[in-house]
C-alpha cells in the first residue's frame, strides 16, 4: 500500500479547488498525473464519472469513494483528499469530508487490487476514519491509510476470549440445548470490483455478528474471488446477493430463502437485510417467488447524448490503438528492412527463406497486415460493446468487416459500432418469456442483430458511406499548398488543445483511419499528427531546462521525464505542466502544436507508422525536414511559456521545500 498512495497524493484542504464531486476528482487526479501515475486526465476523468453514473459512490459516515479501472492508469493509485465542508457524493446521511479516488489499470494484478479491497473494508472501521479527520499532515495521513489496519478498542478484547469459551462451557444435564444459528450465505459485487464488494461484505459480516447470525460472504471482485463451498451453501438456511453485477454461478443458490438487492444496500442496511432474509425463511419463501434483481432492471444513467456518444466511440478508439499500434509498427519495420515493393512478396507460408533478410522483412510486413486489417471490425466490436456490454461484439465485428468488404472503411466502422449497438439495445428492451431468457445472449441477440446490421450495412448505408469514405480519400490525396498547410494547423491544434483528450484522440483516430486507406495524402496527415503531439512535452522539457526558475521543483522533475515521453509521441507527459497552468500552458502548446503541423505538411513529410515518435524517423519521407519542424514547434512552444509566466516574479506554486533547491538558485534575485 505505501507504493500506491504518498504524501504527494493527500490534498487535506481540498476545499481550496473543489466544491463539488467532479471538481475534487479533478484536484485528487491531477495529483496522480503529476506522479505519473495516470497518463491521460480526461480519459481517466470519463472512466470516473461513468463509474459514477451507474452508482453514486457516497457512503454513510461522511465517505465518498469514486473509483474505477482505466486503461489511462500505469498503476494502482489511491488519492485522499479531506473537506471542511463536505463534498455531496449521493450518500443518504448527507455529504462526505473524507474523499478516497481510487484509480487501478485495467488489467491490475490481483495483489494490488487485493490491498485495495482491505482498505475498502478499513474505511468500516470508526477508529480508522477517526484517526484520518484527526491527521495534521499528509504525511501522516498517507502512513496511516498505508498502514496496518487501526486495532480496535482494548475495551472490546476481554469480551471476545469469553464468547468464545461460552460454546464449551461445562453445562448441568437439565440446561437448555444451544439453538443453532442462522445460517446465511452472501455474494457482493460492483462494477469494477474494487470498493463497494468489500465494503458491502464487512457490513454484512459485522451485523451478522451482532445478530447472532453466521454468515459467510463470497466477494466477486477484482482481486478474483473463491468459491463458496458446496456444503457450505446447501447448509445455509438464507442468501442474500447485494450486486450491481450478474452474479457469477447463481444456479448454485436456488431453492433458498433469498434477499437480491444493489451493493449499496448491502453497505448501508446490512441489519435490514439480514432480518428479511429470516423473515422470508419464516415465511417458506424460495428463489422461486423472487422477481427479478436490481442488475436485471438497471436503467440508463443520466448522461446526456452527447456525454454517452463521446464514450463509445472513445471505448471503440482505446481498443483499436493497439492493433494500430502493433500492426503498423510492424508494417513500417518490414519496409525498413525490405524496402517499398515488400508489399509485393509472396505469402511467407508459402515462400521463406531463413538467411534471406528480404524474407524476414515480408514476415514483418504480412503479420503488421494481418494485424493491421482488425483496424475497422475492432473499433465497430468495441463502440457496440460501449453501447450494449459483451452482447454488442459479435454484431459490431461483423457490421466492422462488412465496411472492410465494401470498402466504407474507419467511416463505415464508425457507423456499423453505432447501429449494432442500437440495434442490441433495442432488442434487449423486448420483454420476453423467462423461459427464453437464457439463450438469449448465446443465441437470439447475436443472430437477429447480425443478420439486421449486415443487411443495413451491405444494402442500406453501406454504400453511400463508402462512397463518402472515397471522396475524403480523394481529398487527401489531392491535397497540396496552403490547403495542405490549413489542415496541418487544424490537426495540431487539435492534438494540443487537451493533451491526450477527447480531441487529440479526434485527430489521433483521422489521421489512423487514413492508414486503413493508404494514400500519400494520408501518409502526410499520420505524419503532421505524430510531430504535432510530440510538441508539448518536449516543450515543457525544454522550458524547465532552459528556465527552471519559472517552474516548481516538481515540475522540473517532471521535465525530465517529459523528454523521454515527447520524443516518444506520448502528448500526455505536458498534462502535469497544463494541470498547474492551463492558461499559459495550454495555449504555448497549441502554438506550437500548429507550427509543427502547418511545416509538416508544407516540406510534404509522410508517414506510415501510427505511433513511435523520433523512434521511426527512418521510416518518415523527407526526415531532416520533419525534426526541422518539430524543431520549429518546440522552440515556439518554448518560448511562448516562457514569456507567459515571465509576467510573474515568483511562481505562486513555489513552497518553502523549493527553497532547498540548491544553493545557487537560493542566491537569484526574485525580480529576474
Amino acid at each position: 500500500m505505501s507504493e500506491m498512495i504518498t504524501a504527494e497524493l493527500v490534498d487535506l484542504e481540498i476545499d481550496r479547488s473543489a466544491g463539488t464531486k467532479e471538481a475534487a476528482a479533478r484536484a485528487l487526479a491531477e495529483r496522480m498525473v503529476a506522479l505519473g501515475r495516470v497518463t491521460d486526465l480526461e480519459g481517466f476523468l470519463a472512466d470516473v464519472a461513468a463509474r459514477e453514473a451507474q452508482m453514486p459512490t457516497g457512503l454513510d459516515g461522511g465517505i465518498g469513494i469514486p473509483h474505477c479501472r482505466s486503461a489511462h492508469v500505469t498503476e494502482p493509485t489511491l488519492a485522499f483528499g479531506r473537506s471542511a465542508d463536505g463534498i455531496d457524493f449521493g450518500a443518504p446521511d448527507g455529504p462526505a469530508d473524507l474523499i478516497f479516488l481510487i484509480a487501478a489499470p485495467a488489467g491490475a494484478d490481483d495483489a494490488h487490487l487485493t490491498i485495495l479491497s482491505s482498505l475498502a473494508r478499513q474505511l468500516m472501521d470508526e477508529e480508522f476514519t477517526s484517526a484520518l479527520r484527526g491527521a495534521t499532515d499528509a504525511e501522516s495521513a498517507a502512513a496511516l491509510i498505508s498502514g496496518e489496519p487501526v486495532a480496535r478498542g482494548a475495551a472490546e478484547e476481554p469480551t471476545d476470549p469469553q464468547a468464545e469459551e461460552d460454546p464449551t462451557e461445562p453445562r448441568s444435564e437439565d440446561g437448555p440445548t444451544p439453538v443453532e444459528p442462522f445460517r446465511i450465505v452472501a455474494v457482493t459485487s460492483c462494477p469494477t470490483g474494487i470498493a463497494h464488494t468489500y465494503m458491502a461484505a464487512e457490513s454484512l459480516e459485522n451485523a451478522a455478528r451482532e445478530a447472532g447470525v453466521e454468515i459467510t460472504v463470497e466477494t466477486q471482485g477484482s482481486a478474483g474471488f473463491t468459491r463458496l463451498d458446496p456444503a457450505v451453501v446447501a447448509a445455509a438456511d438464507g442468501v442474500v446477493f447485494a450486486h450491481d453485477v450478474p452474479v457469477r454461478d447463481k444456479d448454485r443458490f436456488a431453492g433458498k430463502p433469498t434477499v437480491d438487492v444493489g451493493v449499496k444496500a448491502g453497505i448501508s442496511r446490512p441489519a435490514e437485510l439480514i432480518a428479511e432474509v429470516r423473515a422470508k425463511a419464516a415465511r417458506g419463501e424460495t428463489t422461486a417467488d423472487v422477481g427479478p434483481s436490481p442488475v436485471d432492471n438497471a436503467g440508463d444513467s443520466g448522461d446526456g447524448y452527447g456525454t454517452k456518444l463521446r464514450k463509445w466511440l472513445m471505448s471503440g478508439v482505446s481498443y483499436m490503438v493497439p492493433f494500430v499500434a502493433a500492426g503498423g509498427l510492424l508494417i513500417a519495420l518490414g519496409f525498413a528492412i525490405g524496402g517499398w515493393k515488400i508489399d509485393k512478396a509472396p505469402s511467407v507460408a508459402e515462400h521463406f527463406v531463413w538467411t534471406d533478410t528480404t524474407s524476414w522483412a515480408a514476415l514483418l510486413f504480412q503479420i503488421g497486415g494481418l494485424a493491421f486489417a482488425f483496424l475497422v471490425p475492432v473499433l465497430a466490436g468495441y463502440i457496440a460493446y460501449g453501447m450494449a456490454d459483451r452482447p454488442g461484439l459479435v454484431p459490431g465485428f461483423v457490421g466492422g468487416s462488412v465496411a472492410v468488404t465494401i470498402n466504407a472503411g474507419f467511416l463505415g466502422g464508425l457507423a456499423a459500432g453505432l447501429i449494432a449497438g442500437a440495434v442490441v439495445m433495442g432488442i434487449q428492451r423486448v420483454r420476453i418469456p423467462s423461459v427464453l431468457r437464457g439463450i438469449m445472449p448465446v443465441v437470439v441477440i447475436p443472430l437477429i442483430s447480425s443478420a439486421v446490421v449486415g443487411f443495413l450495412m451491405f444494402l442500406v448505408i453501406g454504400k453511400p458511406i463508402a462512397e463518402l469514405q472515397s471522396a475524403l480519400t480523394d481529398w487527401l490525396e489531392g491535397l497540396s499548398g496552403a490547403n495542405a498547410i490549413i489542415l496541418g494547423v487544424i490537426l495540431g491544434l487539435m492534438m494540443c488543445f487537451d493533451l491526450g483528450g477527447p480531441l487529440n484522440k479526434v485527430a489521433y483516430a483521422f489521421a489512423v483511419g487514413g492508414l486503413a486507406n493508404p494514400t500519400d495524402g494520408s501518409f502526410k496527415v499520420m505524419a503532421a499528427v505524430m510531430a504535432a503531439g510530440m510538441v508539448p512535452p518536449l516543450a515543457m522539457a525544454l522550458a524547465t531546462t532552459v528556465r527552471g526558475r519559472l517552474f516548481t521543483k516538481t515540475e522540473r522533475e517532471n521535465g525530465k521525464a517529459a523528454w523521454f515521453l515527447g520524443a516518444s509521441f506520448i502528448t500526455e507527459g505536458a498534462i502535469p505542466f497544463a494541470a498547474a497552468d492551463p492558461l499559459r500552458v495550454i495555449p504555448a502548446s497549441m502554438a506550437g502544436g500548429a507550427v509543427t503541423g502547418a511545416l509538416s505538411m508544407a516540406f510534404g513529410c509522410t508517414l506510415r507508422a501510427p505511433h513511435g515518435g523520433i523512434f521511426v524517423v527512418p521510416l518518415i519521407g523527407q526526415p531532416l525536414l520533419y525534426l526541422v519542424a518539430i524543431a520549429a514547434g518546440v522552440a515556439v512552444s518554448t518560448v511562448t511559456v516562457i514569456l507567459l509566466k515571465g509576467g510573474r516574479k515568483t511562481n505562486p506554486a513555489e513552497s518553502g521545500a523549493e527553497a532547498e533547491a540548491g544553493a545557487t538558485e537560493k542566491k537569484v534575485p526574485a525580480a529576474v
